[in-house]
């Protein structure tokens, strides 16, 4: 197979599955990963047996993780051009509201289940040349969320891990990078009766797709062109790009506003 591939995790929906159908429009082969089996079935029947595979996985079962992976790597003819971390979850509320056995969750799915991705696909990486790494951050890593505050925690270490692999991995030749967009309008967003007050005061401005062209630029372009960090819409940019210039104490002004403290 010469044709370029792809590993997604949570990909039958939101920002997965619109990363999954921009790269079968133009012809990758995919690996298409998640806990929800029918709308894995359903991407598989739209876009043919013979340009994906796919399989029931959740990221923090490392044996599991090992085997989807060993089948992805002899469908694929033996490349792992891009693995896309994108499976992840968030509950939203004050922090003491949150049940303990929630917190833990996603500090499982959000952080171990992206370390086990990206350790257990790296000697399928090292036999790809020019392979990629993309994980779904998110701009609660710039500045800590209120009422995300775990969900928040995780997508900190998030970029800890691509900021610490991107300088080790170049050695490999791998190119570890992350996305680290605002409120996009998927499921997981869609999902809580009560948004976070900072999405009702700035809006959900970004779509899944516009995440997926993220993930294809992240894919694609020469490597010297990618950088570590995207953030995408203006809103993003302009957040990271006032949290480095504006004193501490302001940003921490502005966050407290914006989240209704």
């Amino acid at each position: 197979m010469t044709r370029p591939t792809i590993f997604i995790t949570g990909a039958a929906a939101g920002i997965g599955r619109a990363t999954a159908e921009l790269f079968a429009a133009r012809g990758w082969f995919l690996g298409l990963y998640d806990v929800d089996e029918a709308g894995l079935r359903v991407l598989q029947e739209r876009f043919g047996a013979d340009n994906c595979i796919i399989g029931k996985l959740d990221t923090t079962d490392v044996e599991t993780y090992k085997s989807a992976l060993e089948a992805f790597w002899n469908a694929s003819g033996f490349q792992l051009n891009v693995l896309f971390n994108n499976a992840g979850i968030a509950s939203v509320d004050d922090f003491e509201n949150i049940p303990l056995a929630r917190h833990h969750r996603t500090v499982e799915v959000n952080l171990n289940g992206v370390i086990n991705g990206f350790y257990l696909a790296l000697p399928y990486l090292i036999r790809t040349p020019d392979a990629r790494v993309i994980s779904m951050c998110s701009a609660s890593a710039i500045y800590g969320a209120p009422k995300l505050t775990v969900y928040s925690s995780t997508k900190f270490a998030i970029r800890g891990l691509t900021e610490s692999l991107n300088v080790e991995w170049d050695r490999h030749g791998i190119r570890v990078m992350d996305i680290m967009p605002l409120f996009v309008n998927t499921p997981m967003v869609r999902q809580f009766e009560s948004q976070p007050e900072s999405a009702k005061k700035m809006g959900v401005r970004l779509t899944a797709e516009d995440i997926a062209a993220v993930v294809w630029k992240g894919a694609t372009r020469p490597a010297w062109m990618t950088p570590v960090h995207y953030y995408p819409g203006l809103q993003t940019f302009l957040m990271h790009l006032l949290t480095k210039i504006t004193p501490s104490f302001l940003n921490r002004i502005v966050v407290k506003k914006l989240s209704g403290y």
